[in-house]
């Protein structure tokens, strides 16, 4: 059984590698086996988090580019093969919100800032497009390649105030049922693709929206606790027994779901 679900020796390119759920998925696929390429806008960051990987007898390599910007990305391809020779799968963490695409309290409807909403709609849809048109050829060529996508539960509920970031993972839960079957159709099952979506986690990009500075909770973030049945927000570690299923041959016959880790908040009605 535990052979499923090991990565030893498979290749994961991880996108926005070194934020709050990325570097969790990192260190998972490490202890799973794997072998990690980190993806990141900071290249301090990413150089800290291989060497805490190395130090621990892991293997790693990170590399600093936008997921926006598909030149770097086939840079980082070249990087990666000719570290490893090949890539197994991607993680397509990179994403989250922007702070311009953001309703506030104070704003009228009728006066988003589109540059932000779409800012934001950009990073997360072609922020996951992107490196899947990238390192999708590579992945598919082991014969066993898996792709996850991070979702969210914002498109699955009305939430306030983000409309630009939900359309935007509105659009990547489209893209991974469509995607999911043109590439079954076109490579059988040697590549898949498949979807997370997270409830509520503490992240670099919500903190200010759902805690005070002195760490207890916004009307917000109070909301979103009487919403969800688990009363607390999720923890970055239980995603990923998710991620390692989705990744690993304990999965080989999944392809264009979406795993919901929520804490019960999409099903709760709160009655």
């Amino acid at each position: 059984m535990n052979q499923m679900f090991s990565l030893k020796d498979k290749v994961i390119v991880v996108t926005g590698g070194t934020g709050v759920l990325g570097a969790s998925f990192v260190n998972a696929i490490i202890e799973a086996g794997g072998k990690v390429a980190i993806l990141n806008t900071n290249e301090e960051k990413g150089r800290k988090a291989v060497e805490a990987i190395t130090a621990k007898g892991g293997e790693a390599i990170a590399i600093a580019g936008s997921v926006l910007d598909e030149e770097k990305m086939a840079a980082a391809r070249d990087t990666i093969l000719a570290k490893f020779g090949r890539i197994d799968g991607l993680v397509n963490a990179a994403g989250g919100n922007v702070p311009e695409g953001i309703l506030k309290p104070e704003n009228d409807v009728f006066t988003f800032d589109m540059n932000g909403m779409r800012k934001a709609l950009d990073l997360n849809l072609w922020g996951t497009l992107i490196p899947t048109q990238v390192f999708g050829p590579e992945i598919a060529k082991t014969g066993n390649g898996s792709i996850v996508n991070i979702s969210s539960v914002a498109p699955k509920r009305a939430i306030t105030r983000v409309l630009g970031y939900s359309m935007g993972k509105a659009a990547v839960d489209i893209y991974t049922k469509w995607f999911a079957v043109e590439m079954a159709n076109r490579y059988g099952d040697s590549i898949r693709m498949n979807s997370i979506m997270p409830g509520f986690f503490l992240t670099e990009q919500n903190r200010a929206l759902l805690t005070n500075p002195d760490g207890s909770l916004t009307t917000r973030g109070e909301a979103i606790i009487r919403q969800t049945p688990f009363k607390r927000f999720g923890h970055p570690d239980e995603l990923v027994g998710a991620l390692i299923w989705l990744l690993s041959d304990a999965s080989k016959f999944v392809t264009g779901m979406d795993i919901g880790v929520d804490g019960g908040f999409t099903i709760n009605s709160g009655v």
